[in-house]
């Protein structure tokens, strides 16, 4: 698109830049700037990335020129395979059962009154256990190093013969 004289703004038109502004830009040294290499990135797919998307294009355009014509007439068979007796006899009995629960009546039950029976023992049975879980903890606990030593002197005289001849006569 091509601006003609005409077009172009008229210098009033144009922004004005400061005067300490332009004097600077005026005045600006280029030798100050550093010298920098640009390096210019560009990523380029990768072998994979290629292949794939010539899979993907020709994928579409088999699709695409695909043609039905070459295409064989065939004839679909249903078969509907149907339950054998024992099936259908099952499916009664269920089905009878579901029926049965629906149309119960339960304003033909009778009111009960529920017993709630405590399963908790008396007293005198848990003074009882207390009683022998205390004796069986006495005996479990017992410690022997309180013991006294003590010697035992086993007093056990045997009979003399004339004993023995006494009881035999009598």
């Amino acid at each position: 698109m091509a601006c003609s004289v005409s077009d172009a703004p008229s210098l009033k038109d144009l922004p004005k830049v400061a005067n300490d502004l332009k004097s600077q830009l005026e005045g600006f040294n280029t030798s100050c700037l550093r010298d920098v290499d640009t390096n210019e990135k560009i990523v380029l797919p990768s072998a994979e990335d290629i292949a794939q998307e010539k899979q993907h294009t020709a994928l579409l355009q088999d699709v695409e020129k695909f043609q039905t014509t070459a295409l064989r007439k065939t004839d679909t068979v249903e078969k509907i395979v149907l339950p054998n007796a024992l099936d259908v006899a099952a499916e009664k009995t269920q089905k009878s059962l579901f029926d049965g629960i629906e149309k119960f009546d339960a304003t033909r039950l009778k009111h009960t009154e529920t017993q709630e029976k405590n399963p908790l023992p008396d007293k005198d049975a848990i003074e009882a256990e207390k009683e022998k879980n205390k004796f069986l903890n006495g005996i479990e606990n017992f410690d022997p190093t309180k013991l006294k030593h003590t010697e035992t002197c086993e007093k056990n005289p045997l009979p003399t013969k004339d004993i023995i001849e006494q009881e035999k006569t009598a």
